[in-house]
């Protein structure tokens, strides 16, 4: 895997990805940023919360359950000294589909938790981790 990160100007950095896409980040403006993009911290946290929803998503698709929306809140608290790594991350699934096995959810979310998500693992030899969920039922 490769990427490349060219500075624009200010804060503002220009992240190319390996397949091609495009992503502007940017600073807080007391860092003379301008607020044009995600911060490169917050981007972990994304990146974190599409893997781990990737994960659960093609877990229950291939367990047969009828997923119709899918959400990962996410809340993580970042250390006040340099590195201000993060210390604690925590996800908060909200799965609708029709007629969902609570327990299928609940084992989606842990072995994504504990086996497949990378990004969770690996976030995770810094930061605590937690996860927990609610399953609803969807509109007919």
């Amino acid at each position: 895997m490769k990427a490349r990160v060219k500075w624009v100007d200010g804060a503002a950095m220009e992240g190319v990805s390996g397949t091609g896409h495009r992503l502007l980040m940017d600073g807080p403006p007391a860092a003379g940023g301008r607020d044009l993009g995600p911060r490169p911290m917050e981007l972990l946290l994304l990146g974190m919360g599409g893997c781990t929803q990737f994960d659960v998503l093609l877990i229950l698709r291939k367990a047969r359950q009828e997923v119709t929306d899918c959400v990962v809140e996410l809340s993580a608290e970042r250390s006040a000294s340099d590195p201000k790594v993060f210390t604690r991350i925590h996800a908060h699934f909200i799965v609708t589909g029709r007629a969902l096995s609570e327990r299928r959810v609940a084992r989606a979310i842990e072995l994504s938790a504990t086996k497949y998500c990378s990004a969770s693992i690996m976030l995770g030899a810094t930061a605590t981790v937690t996860h927990d969920y609610e399953v609803r039922e969807a509109d007919r």
